[in-house]
């Protein structure tokens, strides 16, 4: 879901027809789709023009992410450049009436991610946010005379501000003495308070609101012992949706605000939920709903009646998704305790049907900060339902959705206690009947890519193989070499290299300085337009590897950057990599 067209015509989808993710308008439910962007490059974010009919939209080059925004007129089908066409601009947002647009942008000197306003008539922009590092957009006050906005210093701190965009002042509204991490701010639509998401009061990240007035804050959300993951107001305000992220599962609730009670919602299939708004009328609630038995499509919830409308049904080639695996959530004990108790890990847990003992692929999440999820992948029900291998997604320490504690249980020098989560899954795998400890293998991607890398290294006798994309080599040098503009942000996860004793751990620790015992087969795949992790990273932990005599592929795409947005270069990889597992995991099993 990309949001609701002003006159209320339909909504706006991202999807995937051809090559790569495009726009497309939908007018009513199940209506036909009307595609409106195409392009060779995938579409990035959007923003629906709140008055107008139309939108804005980023897009790069190549898989870059220097995206440019460019505004889409529905009423002519003209585009037209809002940027300069060549620094990274991203998180565009309306103001209330659609005068104004802020994004954020590295156009001042390439390195600091400043906040920009544009004056929609006039077509001047001007940064009003200045201060160094990252900033980004969160809402304009309801006159749209000022801003909110919030610079982030890690995933554990953002700093939210008000700025006065007549005057220039900035006025700081958490406490600077207290590292806090928060989320979207969006000021209530009489301007009298805002309504955020923060972790300042405990573990999760909760729902609030903030009477300026009175200065009382009231926690909406306290009953719920997970986080806050995303939230929408009314343009009334008279109702808020808020997703809370249940050990991985998105469970939606509707607030009435007058009351702060929730209303009653229809059931909804189980899964991940995401990008939920109110038609500008208020009385429609649309999101995307993606779960393990069937990819992304729109929803609406009808607040007068509380029923449910499924807007989009996406395609899955004819294949019946009654025969797709669905995980189940397990908890594994790893290496240290917590309350004297052994700590256990997450995971979500795919299962074959049929006898054991099945081959096992572990699959670790990249950020390190991101969270495995239970969500639509045509690659797991392959390999699941065709393959008969077992698929295995934990959330090792370090993961986001269990508390901040557990966010920073693996930064700097404790980053090996996340690959020691990974050995405890080896040992539970060696004690499940159904699976074979004997076949098993690591996947992962980014920070994955790394964990991938050094599972090898530490236990390379309990795995088969290898695959690991756009991951990290050596975090010296790829922390001299990503992008400066998140240089800054990578360096409070991973250390900062530029401290000899730091930078001496990162080079012990790096697969690139224990390459020589990495013996068992690796695949290595990896975009050349990467400005996260740059492709330096994998070429050298191949080189290496092979100068070891040790059996590596190495797929690069030239028109890729941090991931595979391309439909033909996804399929080309997934194929590689199924023929990668039939020959080193799989050994003489062939296909069910």
């Amino acid at each position: 879901f990309a949001g609701w067209i002003a006159d209320g015509s339909g909504m706006l989808i991202a999807t995937r027809f051809g090559n790569t993710t495009q726009i497309h308008q939908v007018l009513s439910a199940g209506g036909a789709r009307t595609q409106l962007t195409f392009y060779d490059e995938p579409i990035a974010s959007v923003a629906v023009h709140p008055a107008r009919n139309g939108f804005v939209f980023g897009k790069d080059t190549g898989g870059a992410e220097f995206y440019q925004l460019y505004w889409f007129d529905l009423a002519t089908r003209e585009v037209t450049l809002l940027t300069d066409g060549k620094s990274r601009n991203s998180d565009p947002m309306f103001s209330h009436d659609g005068s104004k647009l802020a994004y954020s942008s590295t156009a001042r000197n390439g390195t600091d991610t400043d906040v920009w306003v544009r004056d929609m008539a006039s077509g001047i922009s001007k940064p009003v946010l200045t201060g160094g590092g990252t900033w980004q957009t969160s809402d304009f006050s309801p006159d749209g005379s000022k801003l909110l906005a919030q610079r982030v210093v890690s995933i554990s701190e953002t700093q939210p501000v008000v700025v006065d965009l007549d005057s220039g002042k900035i006025r700081r509204i958490s406490d600077p003495d207290k590292k806090t991490a928060f989320d979207t701010f969006l000021f209530a639509p009489d301007g009298k308070g805002a309504y955020y998401v923060a972790d300042e009061s405990g573990e999760f990240r909760h729902l609030i609101y903030h009477d300026f007035a009175s200065d009382k804050y009231t926690h909406l959300s306290a009953n719920i012992p997970w986080d806050i993951s995303e939230f929408s107001l009314s343009r009334d305000g008279a109702h808020l949706a808020f997703v809370a992220n249940e050990d991985g599962y998105g469970i939606l609730h509707v607030l009435d605000t007058t009351t702060q009670k929730e209303i009653a919602l229809p059931s909804l299939p189980k899964g991940a939920i995401g990008s939920p708004d109110f038609s500008p009328d208020g009385k429609r609630l649309a999101f995307s709903l993606n779960s393990p038995l069937s990819p992304s499509d729109v929803y609406v919830i009808d607040l007068t009646n509380s029923t449910l409308v499924r807007w989009t049904t996406s395609e899955v080639g004819g294949l019946d998704t009654s025969t797709f695996t669905a995980p189940s959530l397990i908890r594994y004990p790893t290496f240290d305790t917590i309350n004297r108790e052994p700590r256990t890990i997450p995971a979500f847990f795919y299962q074959p049907a049929g006898p054991g003992p099945h081959p096992v692929i572990i699959n670790i999440h990249g950020g390190p900060e991101s969270q495995a999820r239970p969500g639509f992948s045509s690659e797991i029900q392959f390999l699941v339902g065709e393959l008969g291998i077992a698929l295995l997604q934990p959330n090792v320490r370090g993961s986001s959705g269990y508390g901040k504690s557990y966010v920073d249980l693996d930064n700097g020098y404790k980053r090996e206690d996340s690959v020691r989560d990974i050995g405890a899954l080896l040992d539970w795998i060696a004690t499940q009947p159904n699976l074979d400890p004997k076949r098993v293998a690591v996947q992962g991607g980014s920070y994955g890519g790394y964990m991938v890398l050094a599972s090898m290294i530490h236990y390379g006798d309990r795995l088969r193989a290898g695959i690991e994309t756009v991951g990290i080599s050596n975090f010296v040098t790829f922390l001299s070499n990503t992008e400066k503009y998140r240089r800054d942000l990578r360096r409070v996860e991973y250390g900062d290299e530029r401290n000899g004793r730091m930078r001496t751990f990162q080079q012990r620790i790096s697969p690139l300085t224990n390459a020589a015992k990495i013996r068992i087969p690796l695949f290595v795949a990896q975009g050349a337009n990467d400005p996260r992790v740059p492709p330096s990273e994998g070429v050298q932990i191949v080189n290496t590897v092979r100068r070891n005599s040790g059996d590596v592929w190495f797929l690069q795409f030239d028109d890729e950057g941090h991931g595979f947005r391309k439909k033909a270069n996804l399929d080309y990889f997934r194929a590689a990599s199924m023929l990668f597992w039939e020959r080193y995991l799989l050994n003489d099993a062939t296909l069910r």
